[in-house]
């Protein structure tokens, strides 16, 4: 199984970690968000590139047809690589999927909003977030702080690489492609991601499926993690069945 994080870097939260529990998965970051491998992201000019770059990934693990997770940034980049090369994706699981833009109910400037603003946006109905935010630097000693909120800051200005101004490289024109046996996952109380969204992933991705959550918001992974694992296994059991 393969995982693709977010925009903001990969962390092994409570949901991957119990995904990996229960699945061998793979979890690469998106080029430049590693630490010490930041200019990796230089080598790449447009979403294209990005797209090859895991075909390469996914050759030299030996990867064939797998299942592929992905959440918010990565849940675009998975259902491209299902478009464009459907024979490389087994099934697909997108949460939250960004991707497609319509101007008259836009997705959110998430890309320009501080970590704390982002970290409120996610929120479900509760208004808690189950992304922490990076805490405040309060000297120039605290250096894990400062070390923290420059990592995050640049792996979002990595993969909005890819999604600034809008987040549509034409992946509408190619949903249609996608053969893969296909899993929409979304929350009822997504601030960043209109629900029409999710209904034309639905609709263009033919077979697909939708589960929203109740009261979760945009990472309702995050929000409800058992329930969305049990979702996913029971997916791919019928997948593979």
């Amino acid at each position: 199984m393969v995982f693709l994080h977010g925009p903001s870097g990969l962390v092994w939260d409570p949901f991957l970690i119990r995904l990996a529990e229960r699945n061998r998965v793979f979890a690469p970051e998106h080029p430049g968000t590693s630490p010490g491998h930041e200019d990796a992201i230089k080598a790449l000019d447009e979403l294209w590139d990005l797209v090859l770059h895991y075909y390469d990934l996914f050759d030299e693990l030996g990867l064939k047809a797998p299942h592929v997770v992905g959440y918010s940034f990565g849940a675009m980049v998975a259902a491209e690589l299902a478009a464009t090369s459907p024979d490389r994706v087994g099934s697909l699981v997108l949460i939250s999927p960004i991707g497609l833009w319509h101007a008259d109910e836009p997705v959110a400037h998430y890309q320009m909003m501080s970590r704390e603003e982002l970290s409120a946006a996610i929120a479900g109905a509760s208004g808690t977030s189950p992304v922490a935010t990076t805490p405040a630097v309060t000297s120039e000693s605290d250096e894990a702080a400062q070390d923290e909120l420059i990592r995050w800051t640049w792996s979002m200005g990595c993969t909005s690489k890819f999604t600034w101004p809008i987040p549509e490289r034409g992946l509408h024109k190619r949903l249609h492609r996608v053969s893969a046996p296909t899993l929409i996952v979304a929350g009822d109380h997504d601030r960043v991601v209109p629900a029409t969204y999710m209904q034309q992933f639905v609709k263009e991705i033919s077979g697909a499926e939708q589960i929203t959550l109740e009261g979760a918001g945009h990472a309702p992974h995050l929000d409800r993690p058992a329930e969305v694992l049990e979702v996913i296994e029971r997916f791919h059991d019928n997948a593979e069945a």
